[in-house]
């Protein structure tokens, strides 16, 4: 029983790292590049034509989409610099004075042909080529070696689909949604006793520091948006990219909002000091609310990220639990910050600035607000295809995609995401 036990457990780990987007990304750069230098040795007059498999390495990138276009900007930018190094060899040798103008020329064309992160390649392109005798074959064997790295790298992502990182982006998503609530949990537990404001500072300088992991989502996010465009293995890659963007925006508003609470409880801590934040009752209160809050924000995490149906309505269902627990907990909240204000008004703005910031919260949590959301996104991005590609717009009409796409929206916006 235990043998099978673990022969289970070593198939799905080995299923897991088949799978695993890092490693795919390595079996075909590995690929990409080997099969490129074969095809260069019987093709390139070059004895070791490694700017095949080096230029099949940059054109097989992460997503289908940064491959296609790095590979069309990575020939453009070898192919220009060729160009401006045989235009210099016909009229001067290879000087300082000469490699200095090369150099200003290849990069001031490099920038007007629109290479992007590749106009230092027209540079190195037009120096190799410049700085070698016989200026034609180098030149011919560079442009060819190139030409086949491209296209290997294009072909080896038609073949071999890359990896949808759409699973990397959404354990992104749930990782910042945790780290939000843990902060929560602190902050309310800090609001139920007497809290010194240096403690209260640090509670606003780790909401200050999510900024920094709303940047790291936001480059999976990309990475992930990336990988969904032009694959031939993903259907409905557009409503996948518009259902995470929407998510992160949303969690992102949630951040500056849990920043602006941890701001005014310590300006609360500064009034009250050596008093507690809140009396009685309303600290415990306020410990639980948070508690839900956060809840209710891993909740939806969990919602933006699942694609299955009948999980994504079940998180739904929890989420929309966790946001009725807390609109009653707030109401509570409110009753006893309004008793409290008429006892001792002197800190009523700071307790209104609390329940505001929460409803806040609330609100962007709300499975109403994110549906409405979700189909004003969809129809801007429908609106925008339909301005850039009109002839395409009218295709898919025709062939019924349009159609089929406004169906799965409204079941989409239906089921809330």
């Amino acid at each position: 029983m235990r043998v099978e036990r673990d022969r289970s457990a070593y198939r799905t780990r080995l299923t897991k790292w088949r799978r695993d987007p890092v490693v795919v990304q390595t079996l075909r750069s590995t690929v990409a590049a080997t099969v490129a230098y074969v095809i260069a040795l019987r093709l390139s007059p070059e004895a070791a034509p490694l700017t095949a498999p080096l230029t099949a390495l940059l054109v097989v990138q992460v997503t289908l989409y940064a491959t296609l276009t790095n590979g069309v900007r990575r020939v453009n930018s070898v192919v220009t610099g060729v160009l401006v190094a045989i235009a210099f060899s016909l009229l001067v040798g290879l000087t300082w004075w000469s490699l200095g103008l090369v150099i200003l020329a290849a990069l001031a064309v490099g920038h007007l042909v629109r290479v992007h992160e590749y106009v230092p390649e027209v540079a190195i392109s037009a120096m190799l080529v410049l700085g070698v005798t016989t200026v034609g074959d180098t030149a011919w064997a560079r442009i060819v070696e190139t030409l086949i790295g491209a296209v290997v790298g294009l072909s080896c992502n038609l073949l071999l689909a890359p990896p949808v990182w759409v699973g990397e982006a959404g354990e992104s998503i749930e990782g910042l949604a945790r780290r939000m609530r843990q902060l929560m949990l602190r902050v309310g537990e800090e609001a139920g006793g007497h809290t010194p404001v240096e403690y209260a500072a640090e509670r606003l300088h780790e909401a200050r520091r999510l900024d920094h992991d709303i940047v790291q989502v936001d480059a999976a996010l990309r990475q992930a948006e990336d990988s969904l465009r032009f694959n031939p293995r993903v259907r409905e890659g557009l409503l996948h990219r518009v259902v995470l963007r929407t998510g992160l925006d949303t969690l992102e508003i949630c951040t500056v909002v849990l920043r602006v609470i941890a701001r005014t409880l310590t300006d609360l801590a500064k009034e009250r000091d050596p008093e507690p934040l809140f009396k009685g009752e309303t600290g415990s209160v306020v410990e639980q609310l948070l508690s839900e809050i956060g809840d209710a924000v891993v909740s939806f995490a969990v919602l933006v990220t699942t694609s299955v149906s009948a999980s994504a309505e079940s998180a739904e269902d929890r989420l929309a639990a966790e946001l009725h627990a807390a609109a009653t907990t707030r109401d509570k909240l409110a009753h006893l910050l309004l008793e409290e204000v008429q006892r001792d008004a002197r800190e009523w703005q700071l307790y209104g600035a609390v329940l505001t910031e929460v409803n806040r919260i609330l609100d962007e949590l709300d499975t109403e607000h994110r549906s409405r959301r979700l189909l004003e996104e969809l129809d801007r991005h429908t609106r925008e295809l339909r301005e850039r590609r009109p002839r395409l717009t009218r295709l898919r009409e025709r062939l019924g995609v349009q159609e089929q796409l406004w169906r799965n929206r409204t079941g989409a916006g239906g089921r809330s995401w």
